[in-house]
């Protein structure tokens, strides 16, 4: 092959790249490029900041090994099929994906492909695993239960890391590398990400994964610790924009051999679950997967607008709805007790919970996080529907002397100790200069917690 298109899409790097590394060893010449979709952008000004702090380093990548970067905005297959042709490439390599979005560009891509005789190729590479490349024994075309995925997971056999291309060359035509202008309008990089949120990019990436090797033996044991900063990888945001391979995060992770290690690659196995997830059931940031679960939700808009700023008068709640949005980020164990605090206690419809974290989160993707809101709403796969997490007891036990809440809800930072996290049962004249709201009223009648 003479002249072959790399689309990136989620896939900001160029270390152990499949659709990237095949084109540098089969095509003379390579066309790395980059659409903006209109249709993306917005939706969360965190990600686009980051977004577009990964592309000027995948741009940086690719200079210093003889390439560069094309950019387009508009639609993906409409601008990626208008480039192939303008520099005759015959053929054109692309990350697979899987959301319902992802599938219908990728059969468009094809099918535009075919129309013009250019070959369309879709590799792995977004997770370790390929989604649908296990299948349960019984029958089915992906798991509904994490345990025997995880067991499959284990011995699928996973493909070979590979190397960085030690050069890509462009056609000897100019192509026009235009589009940064109205990309940088777009994503508006003037800033508008909290002041708390990691910078974008492979370079960054791969840093931040040095930074965590040398924690990552105390992951097992201190991974929900709210208050202690750096027990959880971080690394999320990442992986979720491709700015490191899955696949090289978890075989470095497994040479440390330790109980961290183990645990921490678990995590990365529940991505790919929820990623072969969504490739069978692409509707799952829309509809239950539980058929007929979940219809009874609560309409109180100014619940959810408590919920959401972070005040909803239960600490440690409001302590990691305010993280979210002054970080982009959240600790798993925080995320579980929000989500649960949302669906189970409020009452509110799971989708309206995924959304915010959507909009704020800089790992926002579809797979975990509606996978994950599913499970806590009891929508999804979680074997026990009505599972709910007390949110006191969880602070007492993940952030005991309170220094979590005191972080974040400076209202309280004057309530010394666990007394932070029932605030509601100081003496009235001390809750009366808090000036923080009461809890919100539950559901269904009184809440145990509450209870004095």
């Amino acid at each position: 092959m003479r002249t072959a298109v790399v689309l990136f899409t989620r896939d900001l790097r160029v270390h152990d790249h499949p659709a990237l590394a095949t084109a540098c060893a089969n095509a003379e010449r390579v066309v790395p490029l980059f659409v903006l979709d209109p249709a993306l952008a917005g939706v969360s000004p965190n990600r686009d900041r980051f977004l577009a702090e990964s592309l000027r380093d995948l741009r940086a990548s690719l200079r210093r090994r003889g390439g560069d970067l094309v950019v387009r905005r508009g639609d993906p297959v409409a601008e990626t099929l208008r480039v192939a042709r303008t520099v005759g490439a015959e053929g054109i390599a692309v990350t697979g994906d899987v959301t319902r979005y992802a599938q219908r560009r990728q059969r468009r891509l094809r099918a535009e492909g075919e129309r013009h005789r250019i070959s369309v190729r879709v590799f792995a590479g977004n997770t370790i695993v390929a989604p649908g490349a296990v299948t349960p024994a019984g029958g089915g075309d992906h798991y509904r239960v994490f345990t025997p995925y995880l067991r499959a997971w284990h011995d699928a056999g996973w493909r070979e890391e590979l190397a960085t291309p030690a050069r890509i060359t462009l056609p000897d035509a100019a192509v026009p590398v235009d589009g940064w202008a109205s990309a940088s309008t777009a994503l508006d990089l003037l800033g508008t990400s909290p002041p708390g949120a990691v910078t974008g990019g492979e370079g960054a990436g791969r840093t931040a994964l040095r930074s965590w090797l040398d924690r990552l033996a105390d992951y097992e044991r201190r991974r929900d610790d709210l208050a202690t900063a750096g027990v959880t990888s971080g690394l999320s945001p990442y992986l979720r924009f491709g700015c490191l391979s899955p696949l090289s995060v978890a075989r470095v992770a497994l040479r440390d051999g330790s109980a961290g290690a183990q645990a921490f690659v678990r995590q990365l196995c529940w991505r790919d679950f929820y990623h072969q997830l969504t490739r069978a059931f692409p509707e799952l940031g829309r509809s239950a997967y539980r058929r007929g679960a979940g219809e009874d939700w609560r309409d109180d808009p100014d619940a959810l607008a408590a919920w959401a700023g972070g005040h909803t008068g239960v600490p440690v709640v409001d302590a990691a709805m305010r993280q979210l949005r002054a970080e982009g980020w959240l600790p798993n164990r925080a995320r579980m007790i929000t989500a649960s605090f949302l669906c189970a206690h409020v009452g509110a419809d799971w989708r309206a919970g995924a959304a915010e974290f959507h909009r704020w989160l800089l790992d926002g993707e579809v797979p975990s996080n509606c996978g994950n809101w599913q499970w806590t709403a009891g929508t999804g796969t979680d074997q026990n529907p009505y599972r709910r997490f007390n949110p006191v007891r969880q602070a007492l036990r993940f952030d005991p002397d309170g220094a979590y809440v005191r972080r974040f809800v400076p209202e309280l930072a004057g309530v010394p100790g666990p007394a932070v996290h029932q605030p509601w049962r100081l003496p009235a004249v001390r809750r009366a200069a808090l000036r923080y709201p009461p809890p919100l009223d539950p559901r269904r009648g009184d809440a145990v917690w509450l209870r004095p």
